[in-house]
Order: structure tokens, then sequence, then C-alpha cells
């Protein structure tokens, strides 16, 4: 990305404080959270990148998304360590170099990686997304602190409900507009079995979350955890190898999640036993495909392997 000054046509610089200093001089919280203008913008966007990624916000005080990106951001920043840079351009005050960068509406972030435009955004993501966006080019520092999503994650895969429970409360309140959190908490009262709470939250999603891929899987866990024994009663089939409690195991297996294990079961159940429940296994790998959404790398292998059987 090559960025001039119109007047002179020469790169954008001159003397600027060092990183940790806003463009009026004082100090800012964090090392690598630096306002820029055009007394420092050559040394830390174009020279800095050169060193460390820059993550470029352009925003204006009058944006109220602005700001809530700014804190996400804010967030980021102190959470990378030191593997990247935030520079933040208020636009009404710096309009020169914003009309210098295209620059016409915000909230626009860019990625900058050595003197080069490696990515943008012109929206707000969540937080979650913006991990996302920025961990396709930058990765997480080891040994960084673990964030409450993957909190969140970590126990509900021990089992722990009532803590993930919480924690993905936690995040719905400070990411109202992150729909996917709201799909977790359904997929959390799944797993405590209430069910209609669950339900409850994902009628309420707009429909392209409702009716999306992620918000179909808990549905569809919904519907298979309904029809599945309980924890217990599975264990108590622990001794037998019938059918009955191959499907069975499976179909517990869909409604916790474990999607793959349900799936090999179904699978293995379809060579040994094509005729059990009227076709039961073969059926119920179509519902699951159907959750899981065409395009999941688990649908793809195992709809592969299932024609293998069939064909």
């Amino acid at each position: 990305m090559q960025i001039v000054d119109p007047k002179t046509g020469q790169p954008m610089g001159g003397p600027s404080p060092q990183p940790g200093q806003s463009a009026g001089g004082s100090a800012d919280a964090s090392q690598f959270i630096v306002d820029v203008d055009m007394s420092n913008f050559q040394q830390v966007v174009l020279e800095g990148s050169m060193h460390i990624p820059v993550v470029l916000q352009s925003w204006s005080p009058q944006s109220e998304s602005c700001r809530t990106l700014m804190s996400v951001l804010e967030k980021l920043a102190h959470e990378y360590q030191g593997t990247l840079v935030l520079a933040r351009l208020n636009i009404d005050e710096q309009q020169q170099i914003a009309a210098q960068l295209g620059i016409r509406a915000v909230p626009d972030v860019k990625l900058i990686m050595q003197g080069q435009l490696y990515d943008q955004l012109h929206e707000a993501l969540p937080e979650r997304q913006m991990r996302e966006w920025l961990g396709k080019h930058i990765a997480a520092p080891e040994g960084g602190s673990q964030s409450v999503e993957e909190q969140a994650q970590a126990a509900l895969e021990a089992g722990d409900t009532a803590t993930a429970r919480a924690l993905f409360e936690q995040l719905i309140s400070e990411n109202p507009d992150d729909h996917s959190y709201r799909i977790d908490m359904a997929g959390v009262m799944t797993r405590e079995g209430h069910f209609d709470d669950a339900l409850s939250i994902l009628d309420a999603l707009p429909p392209e979350h409702r009716d999306g891929v992620k918000g179909r899987g808990v549905r569809a866990r919904i519907d298979f955890a309904r029809e599945a024994l309980s924890p217990e009663d599975i264990e108590a089939m622990a001794e037998r190898d019938d059918s009955e409690a191959q499907f069975q195991r499976a179909l517990r297996a869909v409604a916790d999640g474990d999607y793959e294990r349900g799936l090999e079961g179904l699978l293995e159940l379809m060579k040994r036993d094509r005729a059990y429940g009227e076709d039961a296994a073969r059926k119920t790998l179509l519902r699951v495909f159907d959750a899981l959404g065409g395009d999941h790398p688990l649908t793809v292998a195992y709809r592969r392997r299932m024609f293998t059987l069939l064909y």
C-alpha cells in the first residue's frame, strides 16, 4: 500500500512520538495502542508495519459502532502482548489522511504488514469474529490469557454446564449483537435438559440465525435428546451389543454434540443391520447431515462413506 502526501507527492511522515504515546504526546494505557496523525503516520503505520503488524482503525467520535469496535480492538491489542500495534485514526481531525486512504465511511479497519495492505473491514464485527479475522493473519501469542469464550467452551467440554452458562451470559451481555453466543447458550440449555428454554432462545433469534446451520444444529440436538435414552440408561446398557443398543448409543452421542462418534456408530449399524428400525440408521444419518449442513467436513466425509455402502 503506497500512501503519499497529496501536496508533496512524498510519503507521509515527520517527527513522531514513540509507540505508547498519543499524537498529542501523552502516554497511552498501552504501548501498543497509538493515536496517529500527520506527524507520526509514516513511522507508526508504514515503517512500523515492516517490523510488526499494524491494525489501523479509522474512527469518528460521532459513531457509536466505532467506539464499540475500538473497545474490542483495544482488548485484543492487550491480549496479543506486543505482536501487533493498534493505530487509531480520528477521521474528523485527520481528514487529509482519511482522504488519502480513500476512507469515505467508518468503521474502517485495515491490517497493514510489511508496508502493504493485507486485509480490511468496513463494519464493526463482534469480538468473536474480530478474533477470527485477526487469527487468519496473526497467531495469538502462546501463553496468553484464555478468552471468555474459550473458558466457556472448556467448561462445557468438562461437563460444567453451570460455569459455561454463566460465561455465555457474560458474553451475551458484552456482545448483544453477536447472536451466535445466544445459540451457544441454547446449546448449554440443551445439555442441561431445558429443551423448552433452549427453543425459546432459538425462536427469538433473527431468521438468518434461527434457521442457519448453527441454529439448526442445536434444534436437531434437542430433537435427538428427546428421542435418546438418558445417559444413565445408556450406561446401564454397557454390556449390550445388539442393534438397539448401538443405535441408542449413537443417538445419545449426537444429542450430546459428539457428532463424529454418533455418525460412526450409525454408519457401523447401517453396515451390520440395515433392516433395523426400517432403515433407521440411514434415515438418522440423513437427519444429522441436514443438521450439520452440506458443507460441514463430517457431512462430506460420512455422506461419501454412506453412499459407498449404498452403491
